[in-house]
């Protein structure tokens, strides 16, 4: 796919990028050669590859899935400026 100067200009003005005008051709060639990696990517056929979450196999351990904290609403709730029906009031910030 090729990309051409003047959208360079257009991008560049949209995202808010200065490119000074004696690189903006480099800049387009460089652009340009991404984009053709990103074809050459596209078109591998990779409809018999199993995804993967991990290049290595690697498994995370896991802890178990316990409760390990005591259920201390009540006493957070106690110091808290505004509460009721066990939520926090707040005020409100936006009209």
């Amino acid at each position: 796919m090729a990309i051409e100067q003047d959208e360079i200009e257009k991008i560049a003005e949209l995202a808010r990028i200065r490119i000074a005008d004696d690189q903006i051709g480099q800049v387009t060639q460089r652009i340009t050669e991404i984009l053709g990696m990103v074809d050459q990517l596209q078109a591998v056929d990779t409809s018999d590859i199993e995804p993967m979450a991990n290049p290595l196999d690697a498994t995370q351990q896991l802890r178990a899935d316990v409760v390990t904290e005591s259920n201390r609403r009540e006493e957070f709730q106690a110091i808290a400026p505004a509460v009721e029906n066990g939520l926090y009031l707040v005020p409100k910030v936006i009209d």
